[in-house]
């Protein structure tokens, strides 16, 4: 079974902007939401993913992650996803891994999130300055949770 290890911190400086390696920007809407799984359509600049995650609180959950062709992809944005969640994922390497920065737009605007995936369950890792109060646990900042109750109606 594919296990994704990740840890979520709000962002409470912009001095990461200086090691971004590269960026992309992404649209993603979601298929199915519920207690038990996410299916998420992801457009991610010209690439474009199919992705389930098991449902949950906490750092780590099954998931699976698979190409779409592009068409596909925006065609289930268009007709079959709710609410979107739109974003600048920017990439930035810090110690022995590689962050990643989500810059949120539209309904989630002002919202700036940092998530580091790590290669199992207690995988020691390096926290910048930037990386502040954790938010691994708090489902309100899941973008599953962000599609349906944005940041800006809280």
């Amino acid at each position: 079974m594919a296990t994704e290890v990740e840890h979520k911190f709000l962002v409470i400086s912009e001095a990461w902007r200086a090691a971004v390696e590269r960026s992309v920007r992404m649209s993603q809407g979601y298929l199915v939401s519920d207690e038990v799984r996410s299916v998420r359509v992801r457009l991610e600049g010209d690439e474009a993913r199919l992705n389930i995650k098991s449902s949950g609180i906490g750092t780590s959950r099954a998931e699976y992650e698979y190409p779409i062709p592009l068409a596909d992809a925006e065609e289930l944005l268009a007709t079959l996803c709710g609410t979107k969640v739109e974003k600048t994922r920017y990439y930035v390497p810090f110690a022995d891994h590689l962050w990643e920065i989500d810059v949120f737009e539209g309904d989630n605007a002002g919202l700036v999130v940092a998530e580091v995936e790590l290669a199992y369950e207690g995988e020691p890792f390096a926290r910048p300055d930037w990386a502040g109060e954790e938010v691994s646990l708090d489902v309100r900042y899941y973008n599953t949770q962000l599609a349906l109750h944005p940041y800006r109606s809280w």
